[in-house]
């Protein structure tokens, strides 16, 4: 039958989806911690050894050793311990000061001797043992061994040797679960999520995953688009980092990622690689152009991501919150691929520069408002969605009327609109006076 200790590591392993081993391990540093706050000495490197099951609640099943590592003989002057002392009193309260989760003895280096040299620390009397001091413990001992040294426990441990192994015990499992919950989700970065907002700090939302809390910034979030606690959403997961606090897990909503991975969820073509998603651009709450293909001649790539009279496209529209999605048909060939890019578009010619990068498109003027878009909004997407620069030109007047990095180009003889309104009054007044 498992003892309780057992029984406790093992609900404690089943609530926070531990191994045992790092529970066994976060209790075995505890130990080490706690002997080493009553019976310790500076020069010990204590590490301890831990049975449950043979544990009876004083020091049964509990094993403490002196770790150290063999190292040739070396003289060292005489004052040497008492500045390798000095030193790392420096060193520790360093360590006081910004703890980390496994700190580790290194050698330091003090000036010593003439001006600008220094002389290491190259023996430390916590971690090494010499190799003659070794054989009289272990005849055979050689250079690199570890020597373990077992110390007995005097007595039971006191309660402030009790409070530090709580503390670190505490501690080691909070690291052990931040552990978990990041490579749990760093494997499923580019994921789609359903997921509940929580709650808002300021211009960040909060997500519910579950054992964990991730965040949506300001730049992954959709441009008008509000956040109620309790709404359910779909969101890509972008990103996963492992920070001072635990694992920092972002999620977007304006990623080109998210309308992929939406493909890939309501399309079975895309899905299982039938049609494939060759680049898409999005301007994220306003409109996204998609480009595929397929190998299969018998599958129509834009009518399998439309769907049934627009069935399939309209579930990603409302998932994105109306945010309008074109999906175009990729081509090898550049001057078709630019010419579809700009659908809804219908395009007369495109003429290819290939040493400006710049594809000049031939636009009939009913064609011109639909090819240039909103502000230059489908040109734009078109130049992102190809990588290429395009220039749109009015077939009948030779006159560029848009670009895809200036946007619309307003016509030389046409009067702005203020002026014209400022004309009519001016014509309304005098009409008045005279009459």
């Amino acid at each position: 039958m498992a003892s309780q200790i057992s029984q406790a590591i093992k609900a404690i392993c089943d609530e926070k989806l531990l191994t045992e081993e790092a529970v066994l391990e976060a209790v075995e540093a505890a130990l080490a911690a706690a002997y080493r706050k009553d019976f310790g000495n500076k020069n010990q490197n204590i590490k301890s050894e831990f049975d449950p099951e043979l544990y009876d609640g004083a020091t049964a099943g509990i094993r403490i050793f002196d770790v150290k590592e063999v190292v040739a003989d070396m003289e060292l002057p005489e004052d040497y311990f008492e500045r390798f002392e000095a030193a790392h009193v420096g060193k520790k309260d360093k360590d006081r000061q910004a703890p980390t989760s496994a700190p580790v003895e290194q050698p330091v280096a003090i000036p010593q001797g003439e001006e600008g040299s220094e002389e290491e620390f190259v023996f430390n009397p916590k971690t090494m043992i010499m190799l003659s001091d070794a054989r009289d413990l272990k005849p055979d001992a050689q250079v690199g061994d570890e020597i373990r040294v077992e110390l007995a426990i005097p007595t039971a441990f006191g309660r402030m040797a009790a409070q530090t192994a709580k503390q670190v015990i505490m501690q080691k499992l909070r690291e052990a679960e931040r552990n978990v919950i990041y490579q749990d989700f760093k494997e499923r970065e580019g994921e789609l999520m359903n997921v509940t907002v929580q709650r808002r700090e300021g211009r960040v939302v909060l997500i519910d995953l579950g054992r964990a809390t991730g965040v949506i910034l300001p730049e992954d979030q959709i441009e008008g688009e509000r956040y109620f606690p309790g709404t359910r959403i779909k969101a890509i997961l972008r990103e996963v980092t492992l920070t001072n606090k635990g694992p920092e897990i972002r999620l977007s909503r304006s990623s080109p990622g998210l309308v992929a991975a939406m493909f890939a969820q309501e399309i079975p073509e895309v899905a299982n690689g039938v049609v494939e998603i060759k680049d898409i651009a999005r301007e994220s709450g306003s409109r996204t152009k998609v480009a595929v293909t397929t190998n299969d001649d018998m599958i129509d790539p834009i009518g399998s991501c439309i769907g049934q009279r627009g069935t399939r496209i309209q579930t990603i529209i409302r998932e994105l919150g109306g945010e309008k999605v074109d999906v175009v048909l990729w081509s090898e060939n550049e001057s078709e691929y630019i010419a579809a890019s700009l659908s809804p578009a219908r395009v007369m010619n495109v003429e290819l520069k290939p040493n400006e990068h710049l594809a000049i498109v031939q636009v009939t003027p009913d064609q011109l408002s639909l090819a240039i878009g909103k502000g230059g909004q489908n040109v734009r997407l078109a130049a992102k969605l190809t990588n290429w620069k395009i220039t749109v030109i009015n077939v009948e007047l030779g006159q560029v009327v848009a670009d895809s990095e200036v946007g619309e180009i307003a016509k030389e003889d046409e009067t702005p609109k203020q002026e014209v309104e400022a004309t009519a009054t001016e014509e309304s007044q005098t009409s008045e006076e005279k009459s």
